[in-house]
């Protein structure tokens, strides 16, 4: 099986590679190209077919470059973060706009020209919701983002209905939940905080805290991240039915919920370590997603996450920490 990983070199693309390396899908031996705007790392250890570029997909012929293997699988994570989305808007649309819908053609056209026909898994958000919406968001509501990136996402998922719509590619779209607890450093999402007040103090550092306690927003591991991209990867398209873009299941919790369940996994000196330093910006922001989905379809096909934010904490302990809490 050949698996094109596109931002491969993000946390989310790196796990799941590394996922595959160590149990792969599907029959046969395993290829993995690996792409993202940095040069990727192979999996440690992996003894298949690896290749790594460095490509801007947006730029022009980069995506039939990285599409020339034919792979069986293509998976796209690439994109640029909800606040430099926010702050930069021709690079927000230029790559999570333009970059998506050259790969949909690349693929479109050497479709026309072979009958190729691959399977695409589109990374889109829970933020292509936004406004004023009800504390749980429907399966059928309306889509109104109120950033840029929600707004490029939702793009992103029209083109990926169409295009499956007219038999291009087969195609599964996956809002995926704030990933927490992200490993390694902070990037520019809005979002990071959510990680930030557990990862720092868990190994005895600082966090900064932007917004208020009762914040309440939709997040999960990334172990059921990558658990999503699995099963996306193996599930019968057909029962999408007209549908293709699902909300992935995860946990509704406010700061404080998170605050509390890591006093009772570290102790009273981990939640010490989080200041309050409100930011405007970042408060606006969050407050225009959403704080709960009606995530009933992706269940219903098999998709799961975690119960608990303790069970989050102690998959990032055993992930990352080896176990420890430092």
């Amino acid at each position: 099986m050949h698996v094109l990983i596109l931002g491969a070199a993000g946390m989310v693309g790196r796990k799941f590679a590394e996922s595959l390396a160590a149990a792969p899908l599907g029959d046969g031996a395993l290829r993995l190209s690996l792409v993202d705007v940095v040069e990727p790392v192979a999996p440690a250890g992996f003894d298949g077919v690896a290749e790594t570029l460095a490509v801007d997909l947006s730029a022009p012929g980069e995506a039939e470059r990285v599409l020339a293997g034919r792979p069986d699988l293509v998976v796209h994570l690439a994109a640029v973060v909800s606040g430099e989305a926010e702050a930069d808007l021709e690079k927000g649309y230029r790559v999570n706009l333009d970059g998506t819908r050259a790969l949909f053609d690349a693929i479109r056209l050497r479709h026309d020209r072979d009958g190729w026909t691959p399977r695409v898994i589109f990374a889109s958000s829970n933020a292509v919701v936004g406004g004023d919406f009800p504390d749980v968001i429907p399966e059928d509501y309306i889509l109104t983002p109120q950033t840029s990136y929600g707004t490029q996402k939702v793009m992103g998922e029209l083109l990926l209905a169409d295009y499956s719509r007219k038999g291009f590619f087969g195609g599964i779209g996956l809002r995926l939940p704030t990933i927490c607890v992200r490993p390694g450093k902070p990037n520019r999402a809005a979002s990071g905080f959510f990680s930030g007040i557990i990862r720092e103090p868990l190994v005895g550092q600082e966090a900064v805290l932007p917004v208020p306690d009762d914040t309440r927003h939709w997040m999960t591991s990334p172990r059921s991240a990558v658990g999503f991209l699995r099963h996306a990867a193996t599930l019968e398209l057909s029962r999408l039915g007209t549908r293709p873009n699902l909300s992935m299941p995860a946990l509704s919790v406010t700061v404080a919920e998170q605050i509390a369940a890591l006093e009772v996994v570290a102790g009273n000196r981990a939640t010490a370590l989080i200041r309050r330093e409100p930011d405007p910006a970042i408060a606006r922001i969050v407050a225009g997603w959403a704080r709960a989905f009606d995530a009933s379809r992706a269940l219903s096909l098999g998709f799961t996450a975690e119960t608990s934010f303790e069970q989050i904490i102690r998959a990032h302990i055993e992930d990352e920490l080896g176990g420890r809490v430092g």
